[in-house]
């Protein structure tokens, strides 16, 4: 099992491809694809490189899927025997980032496999009818 360890937005994620993370909102079109070179941490067949600070020539390789809001939090304050409430809400803007690819160096290391039975029978179904 391969898997990076990326900053984004001012955090630190462990991403696996084939996955998807949702990060800090990125002002990206949805449905575009995006390539994150702050790798911090690469693990590839029990083979792990580490960054000073970032692995030189990695690439975490993503598509955006769309872009949403988190769940909304509650801030309440209040100030004992001073009749004073103050009451905010806040939702997070975030995106929602599959990841494709992980490669060093123009060598991709791990990647998302796509199962071809599902199209070949999907297209034989639609043949059938």
């Amino acid at each position: 099992m391969s898997y990076a360890i990326i900053e984004t937005g001012g955090k630190q994620l462990k991403v696996e491809p084939g996955r998807f993370y949702d990060i800090e909102r990125l002002h990206v079109e949805a449905s575009e694809t995006l390539a994150i070179d702050k790798v911090l941490l690469i693990s590839h067949d029990d083979e792990i490189t580490v960054g000073q600070p970032f692995v030189e020539g990695a690439v975490v390789e993503g598509t955006v899927l769309d872009h949403r809001r988190g769940k909304k939090i509650l801030i309440y304050k209040m100030k004992p025997k001073k009749k004073t409430r103050k009451k905010r809400g806040h939702r997070q803007e975030l995106t929602r980032f599959m990841i494709n690819s992980i490669s060093v160096n123009g060598e991709v290391l791990a990647m998302v496999e796509t199962d071809l039975r599902r199209v070949v029978l999907t297209d034989a179904s639609t043949e059938e009818e």
